[in-house]
């Protein structure tokens, strides 16, 4: 068997609360996630959801426990190494966006391979191709805060995908949006995961959007669950 892209072993964080006590936001967290599945993350406000995809993106460090990527133990490597890991082998999309509103569509796309420092004769048959699939591809050119909502999540998921990342992490990718426009994001990412053989993970508090992965699982206080 080929070892997951994503493992979580007994991962525990605890922050600091105010008054000196400490706040678990999560406890004993296990998970696995294999090329090319969909895991679903359900729960509430404060449920640990963000917490936890920070632990997977590297972004934060568990307390105690363990969190892999391709192999390779989160919490070995130098802040330097994981930045590399998460430009090179994750791929990240938010509720918000966080597009960068003086560039084209074009340019928030490539900005991956921008900021890596790649020749744009590499990247931009892929950032074409990838507007192309998401219906974009005439809007190239303008200026994001042009496009609509829905329009933004599917540049930020074509961001995401840009550099075929072994792992994508997806933190309530239609909360900002309304119900069609969030269907819509929602099978255009699913599919675009699967067409790439990327695993992803996305947590919602969206019941009908955690049935469209291949599993669920339920986090609340920091205990997660198969749903």
């Amino acid at each position: 068997m080929t070892a997951p892209v994503l493992a979580l072993q007994d991962v525990t964080k605890v922050y600091g609360a105010n008054g000196g006590g400490r706040r678990p936001a999560l406890a004993g967290v296990t998970l696995a996630v294999e090329a090319g599945r969909v895991v679903a993350i359900v729960g509430r406000s404060g449920s640990g959801k963000s917490t936890l995809l920070h632990l997977a993106a590297g972004i934060d460090l568990p307390t105690s426990g363990t969190v892999v990527v391709t192999g390779r133990d989160l919490a070995s490597l130098g802040d330097r190494e994981r930045t590399r890991l998460r430009r090179d082998a994750i791929g990240l999309v938010f509720q918000f966006f966080y597009l960068l509103p003086h560039l084209s569509v074009r340019d928030n796309v490539a900005l991956p391979d921008l900021i890596a420092g790649e020749r744009a004769a590499e990247f931009e048959p892929r950032v074409r191709a990838l507007l192309e699939r998401v219906s974009l591809a005439d809007r190239a050119d303008d200026p994001v805060q042009r496009l609509s909502g829905g329009e933004m999540q599917r540049v930020a998921i074509c961001r995401a995908l840009l550099r075929r990342p072994r792992l994508l992490l997806a933190d309530e990718p239609t909360g900002n949006l309304d119900d069609a426009n969030g269907q819509v994001v929602m099978q255009l990412m699913l599919d675009l995961a699967r067409e790439h053989g990327s695993a992803l993970v996305y947590v919602t508090h969206s019941r009908e959007v955690a049935a469209l992965a291949d599993e669920t699982h339920l986090l609340h206080s920091g205990i997660l669950e198969p749903a």
